[in-house]
C-alpha cells in the first residue's frame, strides 16, 4: 500500500482522494497519536484548524474538526489564514498540534492536509506512520463531557500581525509595494501587515472566491505583478503563492527577484548584523551557481541538501542556523518562523531596501544568475542514473568542460520514470548544447527494457 503522506501532508484532488471520509478518519488517527500525551497529563488535547480560501476547503475542515472533536479534542477554528500562521499558531497558544488544510500553489480542485506537531513542527516521518497505521484502529469514542469543543479562534490573524511587526529590523516607511495574494490566504493579512510596517500598498490577487486561487496570480504567475509595478511607479512587488509560505519579487524594472536572490540579500544583511548563525546559508541542489559565488564573496558558507524544503529544515535544526530556503522562494527564516512564510520574507525583503536606501535592483545584482536549462527525461531507468558508468563518464566530461564556470546535476524524480538533467553556464548556448548532450546520454543508456515475447 502506498504511503499516505507525501513530502508535504496528504494531497490530491479534492473529493476524489482527499474525500470527507478520509479527513474524518485522518482527524481521529492524529487525536489518536498526539493527543496521548495531553491525555496522559490529565488535560484535554488542544488543535488549531486553519485553511486557505479554496471552495473544497470548507468541507475538508469541517470533517476534520469533527473528527478532532469527536475523538476528544478541543478546537479552535482559525478560518482562512496562510500555512505559515497556522505554525506560528500552535506554537503561540501552546496547542498540542495544528491542522492546515491547503494545496498550497495548486491549482483550486486539488487540496490537501498538512499536520504540524506541537510547537507549529512538521511532523517526522515516524510520527506520519504512526498516524497511518492508527487510520485502522476504531476512532476515539468519548460520550458526554468528554466530547471536544469547536471555538472560532477570535484573534488568530492579530496574533500573526503582531507577530510579524515584531520581527522586523526597519520599517518600510517611503517604500511604494505591490502586493499579489494569488487569491489564497494572504487576501485579508498581508496588505494589512504591510501597510502597518509602513508601506504604501496596491493590492491585485485578493479578491478569493474559493476557484480563483492562483489562478493567473501569484509566484507561479508573475506578469501581472510586473505589469502592476510598473503602472504604479512602484519601488518592488511581492508575489504569495495560494498558502503564502513562499514569496517571490519584481524590482521597479519589472525583473523577476527569485528565491535565490532574496536568500542572498537577507543572508547578506543578516551577517553585517550578526545575526547569521556560523555564517551559513541553507540551501538545495537546485539554488543556482551565481548565490554560491556571491556567498563566497561574501565570506558566508551554503550548505547543501536535497531538493525540499523538509530537508532545508532538518538541516536547520540539525546544525542550529538561521537562514535557508529554495530558489522557489520558500524561504526559513528560523529566529522567526517554524516553516516558509512569505509574509515575513517579504518584510524583511523591503525592510532591507528600505534601510538602505538602494533599490531593489541594486541589492539583488550581487547574484549574477549562471544560465540554468532542466529537462525531464521520461520513460527511462531512474534507479540507474548515479552507477551506469556511460551516465557517470558523461557527467565528468560536462563538467570538466565548464570547470568554474558552471555545473551539472541529474537526479531521478521521486514519483515518475523522469531524470532531471540540470545544467548551468555561463551562457545559455553552452547550457543548452550540455544539457542536450546529457539528455542523449541518459535516453540511450537508461532506457527502459522492454518484455520479449
Amino acid at each position: 500500500m502506498a504511503r499516505l503522506f507525501g513530502t508535504d501532508g496528504v494531497r490530491g484532488l479534492a473529493n476524489r482522494e482527499v474525500t470527507p471520509e478520509l479527513a474524518l478518519s485522518l482527524a481521529q488517527a492524529a487525536a489518536h497519536v498526539l493527543g496521548d500525551g495531553p491525555r496522559a497529563a490529565g488535560r484535554r488535547p488542544l488543535a488549531v484548524v486553519a485553511r486557505d480560501p479554496r471552495i473544497s476547503g470548507e468541507f475538508i475542515a469541517a470533517a476534520v474538526s469533527a473528527g478532532l472533536a469527536g475523538s476528544g479534542v478541543d478546537v479552535y477554528d482559525a478560518g482562512v489564514i496562510p500555512t505559515p500562521a497556522a505554525a506560528f499558531l500552535v506554537a503561540d497558544i501552546g496547542a498540542d498540534f495544528g491542522v492546515m488544510i491547503s494545496a498550497s500553489h495548486n491549482p483550486a480542485p486539488d487540496n490537501g492536509i498538512k499536520i504540524f506537531a506541537s510547537g507549529g513542527t512538521k511532523l517526522p516521518d515516524e510520527v506520519e506512520d504512526r498516524i497511518e497505521q492508527a487510520m485502522q484502529r476504531p476512532a476515539l469514542a468519548p460520550t458526554g463531557a468528554g466530547v471536544g469543543r469547536i471555538r472560532r479562534f477570535a484573534d488568530a490573524e492579530d496574533r500573526y500581525v503582531v507577530h510579524l511587526i515584531e520581527t522586523l529590523p526597519h520599517r518600510l516607511d517611503g517604500l511604494k509595494v505591490v502586493l499579489d495574494c494569488a487569491n489564497g490566504a494572504a487576501a485579508g493579512v498581508s496588505p494589512e501587515v504591510f501597510s502597518l510596517a509602513g508601506a504604501e500598498v496596491i493590492v491585485i490577487g485578493n479578491d478569493p472566491d474559493g476557484l480563483n486561487i492562483n489562478d493567473g496570480v501569484g509566484s507561479t504567475h508573475l506578469a501581472p505583478l510586473a505589469a502592476a509595478v510598473l503602472e504604479h511607479g512602484a519601488d518592488a512587488g511581492i508575489a504569495h503563492d495560494g498558502d503564502a509560505d513562499r514569496c517571490l519579487a519584481v524590482d521597479a524594472t519589472g525583473a523577476v527577484v527569485d528565491g535565490d536572490q532574496i536568500m542572498a540579500i537577507l543572508a547578506t544583511a543578516m551577517h553585517e548584523r550578526g545575526a547569521l548563525r556560523q555564517n551559513t546559508l541553507v540551501a538545495t541542489v537546485m539554488s543556482n551557481l551565481g548565490l554560491h559565488h556571491a556567498m563566497r564573496e561574501r565570506g558566508i558558507q551554503v550548505l547543501q541538501t536535497k531538493v525540499g524544503d523538509r530537508y532545508v529544515l532538518e538541516a536547520l535544526g540539525e546544525r542550529n542556523l538561521s537562514l535557508g530556503g529554495e530558489q522557489s522562494g520558500h524561504v526559513i527564516m528560523a529566529d522567526h518562523a517554524t516553516t516558509g512564510d512569505g509574509l515575513l520574507t517579504g518584510l524583511h525583503l523591503l525592510a532591507e531596501v528600505a534601510h538602505t536606501g538602494r533599490p531593489l535592483a541594486e541589492l539583488a545584482s550581487i547574484v549574477t544568475v549562471h544560465p540554468q536549462v532542466l529537462v525531464g527525461v521520461r520513460d527511462v531507468d531512474r534507479g540507474r542514473v548515479h552507477s551506469d558508468q556511460g551516465v557517470i563518464d558523461a557527467v565528468a566530461a560536462a563538467e570538466a568542460e565548464l570547470g568554474d564556470t558552471g555545473r551539472v546535476l541529474l537526479r531521478p524524480s521521486g514519483t515518475e520514470p523522469v531524470v532531471r538533467v540540470m545544467v548551468e553556464a555561463a551562457d545559455h548556448e553552452t547550457a543548452d548544447a550540455i544539457a542536450a548532450r546529457l539528455v542523449e546520454v541518459v535516453r540511450e543508456r537508461l532506457a527502459l527494457q522492454t518484455a520479449t515475447p
